[in-house]
């Protein structure tokens, strides 16, 4: 019923020894022989059941199951897939495995070796491992995607108090969702830098006051207006307190770590005062404010929380963890040899600086970093020698590194431009597709309702109705107008299909 071309081969002496069975297939317009006794070193895939319609098709019916169309008269098998991933796909025949192009989807990749009836284990282990990275991305956008839906909608099963945890937590959170929102970061990001400001303009001398006991404190107008700082953090920590839908996890994350160290000292002095000045006059006490009010300094790290730049830069130093320990272990062991050295070239001179290997290790540090600040320095020919060797290998230990560094940066910064542009593409693709929806069923209720509205919409040119360009001959959605009525089980596929 359905022939196949044979090739006939002859041994050494002109008798016929074998034969292969020949089987054209026609890729997306591109035409290509194969071979069956290829074909068939993988029984498993569609290719292998192909070659093997030669003894066992008895219907038409089964080769529609396996291609998208036959023509006898060629002896064409008719696919409706991408031509270029077939060139890789073809390699898993003769190579055992195969390797993805440059410029393929890998994403689109895998649907076409689920068509083929390929394993994903057929894959080189670099195609895997892009794989793995195109799919952690795809996760990272649905989740922001989910992010921003349930920012602007909410959750409709919420009660009441819920409903209000929720748009608190957006209110605080939230800078993007609504405007008071962004108003409310700003503000916040204002009084940030005001009560930083107002903790080093404290310490100028010429500012500050004295006492009944002639100290210098600070300035009374600097205190109010550090008491109104203190006080808007007290508030905004709160309300996110009471927001958060998980307070162990929000108790625990370290910006919070740090919004409460910028205000808990605040109130620990304010205690500490409260219980006299006889209280106050022990060492010890004075010890703790001094250290309570140097931990101050700990609000500076709330500008994290409303720049997207630091952020960035804490991500790409947590992903460059190996590098700064390559880095400190390469300064550890030049500072420890170097010091030694100095110490052992210096010790027999009268007036040597070098009084001891831990004492040297000050110099080394600021002689490898090049920083030399002159206050310990050689004074013999091989001293200073040492000093030279030490400080062109600090500058090539701290250069090595610092190159992985700034990749890291660069590459996470710009993967999250990518994400963000990406996740914002997709609510306006949902956006559309929900739009196609709503006309297609306008346009089908003009269609049933009233045959003449539908007769002029189309003599007029145009028409709000959603048609479909091309069917796909297994039965799915092909090719399709923009109006992206595809409906998607998930997010991640419609995110999927976007960047496919």
């Amino acid at each position: 019923m359905w022939g196949f071309q044979r090739t006939r081969y002859a041994d050494c002496n002109g008798s016929e020894a074998s034969e292969e069975t020949e089987i054209v297939v026609n890729i997306g317009g591109v035409k290509q022989v194969l071979y069956g006794d290829v074909l068939t070193r993988f029984p498993e895939t569609r290719l292998a059941e192909l070659a093997e319609l030669d003894s066992s098709l008895k219907s038409s019916e089964e080769i529609s199951l396996i291609c998208d169309d036959y023509d006898p008269d060629t002896g064409e098998f008719y696919f409706d897939r991408d031509p270029e991933a077939f060139k890789c796909i073809i390699e898993l025949y003769y190579y055992g495995e195969i390797h993805m192009k440059r410029g393929i989807c890998p994403i689109c990749f895998m649907k076409e070796m689920e068509f083929w009836k390929i394993g994903s284990d057929f894959l080189d282990e670099c195609c895997k491992s892009h794989l793995k990275e195109v799919e952690d991305e795809l996760a990272e956008i649905a989740e922001k995607v989910r992010t921003i839906l349930v920012d602007r909608e909410g959750d409709p099963s919420a009660g009441g108090w819920q409903r209000f945890q929720i748009c608190l937590w957006r209110l605080m959170e939230k800078p993007e969702s609504s405007l008071p929102a962004h108003i409310i970061a700003i503000v916040s990001f204002i009084f940030i830098l005001i009560s930083s400001v107002v903790m080093c303009v404290g310490t100028i001398p010429d500012l500050q006051v004295e006492d009944s006991e002639g100290k210098l404190t600070e300035h009374p107008v600097l205190e109010v207006i550090e008491t109104v700082c203190i006080g808007w953090f007290t508030i905004e920590y709160l309300l996110r307190l009471i927001s958060s839908p998980n307070k162990i996890k929000f108790v625990l994350s370290f910006m919070n770590i740090i919004d409460f160290m910028a205000i808990m000292p605040f109130y620990v002095v304010l205690i500490l005062t409260s219980f006299g000045a006889g209280v106050m006059e022990l060492a010890n006490v004075q010890q703790a404010v001094q250290a309570l009010r140097i931990m101050r300094i700990a609000r500076i790290f709330k500008l994290a929380r409303h720049s997207s730049g630091l952020q960035t830069l804490t991500s790409a130093l947590k992903s460059s963890l190996k590098e700064l320990g390559l880095l400190l272990m390469y300064m550890g062991v030049g500072v420890f040899l170097f010091s030694a050295l100095g110490y052992t070239m210096e010790q027999n001179h009268p007036d040597t600086l070098f009084t001891s290997i831990p004492q040297s290790f000050w110099w080394a540090v600021i002689t490898m970093t090049t920083v030399g600040y002159g206050d310990v320095y050689p004074k013999t020919t091989l001293g200073r020698c040492n000093a030279a060797i030490s400080f062109l290998c600090g500058v090539i230990a701290i250069a090595l590194p610092i190159h992985p560094i700034i990749n890291n940066f660069v590459l996470f910064y710009n993967k999250q431009q990518v994400l963000e542009t990406a996740a914002k593409h997709e609510i306006e693709l949902m956006a559309l597709r929900t739009g196609g929806e709503l006309k297609a069923a306008s346009g089908s209720h003009k269609h049933i309702c009233g045959a003449g509205a539908w007769d002029n919409d189309m003599r007029s040119g145009h028409s709000d109705t959603f048609i479909p360009l091309l069917k796909d001959p297994r039965g799915g959605a092909g090719i399709q107008t923009p109006s992206m009525d595809t409906s998607f089980e998930s997010t991640a596929e419609a995110t999927e299909h976007f960047i496919s």
